[in-house]
């Protein structure tokens, strides 16, 4: 019988090229579900204890931070120049724009993880950005991804960029200007898996899924997409040997060979506005959304061929009190979501879609844009006023460990490494550990 160590480790070379215990090299983690296995961050803390470092972070940004062994990554941008006449709001949804003001540095910054001591920062261009973005979102809301030897920073219509570890950038990519629904702003983060780099770009004009050559940024393919604006992450899953491209979105969930960018198989079912990331495991992908109505999906991947919507490829429909910005977090045989844009929390067995526990209110838990985060058999919830509440996982019931409040704002999502847990908030980046 193999260890549940064991098991760990051929799950997460199932679903992504990189895992250690000391990375979190990637959007939503080493496993691609939201979960550090190997991590043990503190239960509590407050803004005098356990706290090791706190370092004001430049500009805006919501990009959830990225780490590799001794070194964060993380993304911003930073206004310059005198303020000047905010562009025009768009006819619909008019009161989510807030106007840019200012032209914008777009950075990658590179931090030491134990002092939090900036040991570079490269701004790869300056510019205008052409839309305002939604009120509650930042210019910056797409995290890097590593391999250890190069850190691939997306910035939408901004660029797509290669840097070493030094911080010099080793090639980029103009992809043109997206215009997102409502001009909401850009958030997909690339997708890294073996030799190969993804990127979203589905937006109101014509939409593409992109595949490079991590080393030398050479286009491998593009293939057009039926979509509207999406700010879904793509995953990459071996299925039966073979690795597919799976992105969430609109009009369809689809499954796409890596090698080549065909079309393996499509799923109708999410609504308008897909935020949440895909989550595969075990042969499945979970996918959910709630904007026009409520749904999460389990799609089993073996044998998914063509339009496989309302067949038994769907394994089961979850329809109330979905998860619409944070991604749902999945640990072991669980599957943790919030519902829409609240700190209501609801928990799902993955094999049948029976909601076994909730909806439960979260005590101080109000409105949510970070994802959950699991480690050490806990669940770290963030929410905008600067609260993180801790609960137990695999307990017969959630129970509550701890409420932490600092002096924040919270949309990035946690990380945890070791044990070290990192919150990246609107002004500072915190490294939460126990006191030595």
């Amino acid at each position: 019988m193999k260890s549940a160590l064991t098991v760990v480790l051929l799950l997460a070379a199932t679903v992504t090229s990189v895992y250690c215990q000391d990375h979190w090299a990637n959007w939503r983690g080493p496993l691609l579900s939201g979960v550090a296995p190997d991590a043990d961050p503190p239960v509590s803390w407050s803004e005098k204890e356990n706290i090791r470092w706190k370092v004001p972070v430049p500009g805006e940004g919501l990009a959830t931070p990225i780490i590799w062994s001794n070194r964060i990554y993380l993304t911003a941008a930073v206004p310059y120049g005198k303020p000047f006449k905010a562009l025009p709001d768009t006819a619909e949804g008019a009161h989510d724009n807030r106007g840019v003001t200012q032209h914008h540095e777009f950075v990658v910054l590179c931090l030491d993880r134990k002092t939090g001591k900036t040991l570079w920062d490269t701004t790869v261009i300056k510019t205008r950005p052409k839309e305002g973005g939604h009120f509650t979102g930042s210019l910056v809301s797409n995290s890097p991804v590593t391999d250890g030897e190069h850190i691939y920073a997306f910035f939408g219509s901004r660029g797509l960029y290669a840097l070493d570890r030094d911080g010099t950038i080793v090639w980029q990519k103009d992809l043109g200007q997206m215009e997102t629904r409502h001009a909401h702003g850009e958030g997909a983060s690339p997708a890294l898996f073996g030799d190969t780099l993804v990127v979203n770009w589905d937006h109101e004009g014509q939409s593409y899924l992109y595949a490079f050559d991590k080393k030398t940024g050479k286009q491998r393919w593009r293939v057009e997409r039926d979509e509207m604006t999406s700010w879904s992450t793509p995953v990459v899953v071996e299925v039966d040997g073979k690795p597919q491209v799976i992105v969430a979105a609109t009009k369809r969930v689809r499954g796409y060979d890596l090698a080549t960018g065909k079309e393996l198989w499509q799923c109708a079912g999410l609504s308008r506005n897909v935020v949440s990331t895909p989550i595969p495991a075990d042969g499945v992908v979970y996918v959910s959304n709630s904007y026009d109505w409520r749904v999460i999906m389990a799609i089993k991947l073996a044998g998914a061929s063509g339009d496989i919507s309302k067949t038994d490829q769907v394994v089961w429909y979850i329809r109330k009190n979905t998860s619409y910005v944070p991604s749902p977090l999945l640990y072991d045989n669980s599957l943790y979501f919030l519902g829409h844009l609240s700190g209501v929390l609801s928990r799902a067995d993955i094999k049948t879609g029976e909601v076994v526990e909730g909806p439960y209110r979260l005590e101080k838990i109000n409105r949510t844009f970070a994802s959950p985060l699991g480690a050490a058999k806990r669940i770290y919830i963030a929410d905008q006023d600067g609260t993180v509440i801790v609960l137990q996982h695999g307990g017969p019931a959630l129970k509550t460990l701890a409420i932490n409040q600092l002096d924040e704002r919270f949309s990035a999502s946690p990380v945890a490494v070791g044990k070290e847990l990192f919150l990246r908030g609107k002004s500072f980046l915190y490294c939460i550990a126990a006191e030595e």
